[in-house]
């Protein structure tokens, strides 16, 4: 099972792949969640402290990895398309709860020159994460829509958009349905996270298909209080678990 997790920013995409990832690890089954947000947050909400968070270094600062991996030249002018780093996704990750956390970080261009050797490592290792076949694979995505543009998690199972019960939120589903299909990911799921009441429900349930639904986490104040405190939301709401378990309970239906 390969999952990616997408949506507009602050919707709730990390509280439900963390929630998710540890709820597979619960289950015995290897776990592997790759954060791929630059706005690494996935570290806390599976459980580690903001130290252990700090002290991580991305995947893509590894510049003389990458280096070495694509075996570039000392202009990066020369360098592999297809470097061999299938190894580096267990020597890279960090244990959590069963879980092996991946922070891939992103690369930056600005005033740095070349960096395409990092770019070829880092979606390398993504594409590699396809071919763990015994792995349940998370990917937190960036916000936004442009990884679907670079077709980032292209070779993914299907795509889980979080939303909110607003027309915008589903304006961004309905756009990331249509781009996913161009890469050629035909499956993109639903989870509408903050829900208030039932007016909330009934919007969720008319302007997105039902066969496109997992569920609803409900808004829920212990999950804020979490995220407050750089805690894991898996611990300090039994609540949003609970939901987040129904809705684990639909995604393995389908699969």
């Amino acid at each position: 099972m390969k999952i990616a997790f997408t949506g507009k920013g602050g919707v709730g995409k990390t509280t439900l792949a963390s929630t998710l990832a540890r709820l597979y690890a619960d289950e015995g089954r290897p776990v592997l969640a790759a954060d791929v947000d630059p706005d690494a947050n996935l570290g806390l909400a599976l459980g580690l402290t903001e130290e252990e968070v700090n002290a991580i270094v991305p995947v893509s600062k590894m510049k003389e990895l990458a280096k070495e991996r694509t075996a570039a030249n000392a202009s990066n002018t020369f360098y592999k398309l297809n470097p061999q780093v299938s190894d580096l996704p267990d020597k890279l990750s960090k244990d959590i709860n069963g879980v092996k956390l991946l922070v891939m970080g992103t690369v930056d261009t600005g005033g740095s020159g070349c960096v395409c050797p990092e770019h070829v490592m880092l979606k390398a290792i993504l594409s590699s994460l396809v071919f763990r076949k015994d792995d349940v694979v998370i990917m937190d995505m960036e916000a936004g829509l442009e990884h679907l543009g670079r077709g980032t998690a292209s070779m993914m199972d299907q795509f889980i958009v979080v939303i909110e019960p607003g027309a915008r939120s589903v304006q961004t589903y309905g756009r990331i349905k249509e781009l996913a299909k161009d890469i050629g990911v035909t499956k993109v799921r639903v989870v509408a996270n903050k829900v208030r009441d039932a007016s909330d429900e009934e919007f969720v349930r008319t302007h997105i298909p039902p066969e496109d639904l997992l569920g609803m986490i409900h808004y829920n104040a212990e999950v804020i209080d979490a995220d407050r405190k750089g805690l894991s939301p898996y611990d300090l709401s039994p609540k949003a678990v609970e939901e987040i378990r129904a809705i684990k309970a639909v995604i393995d239906s389908q699969e």
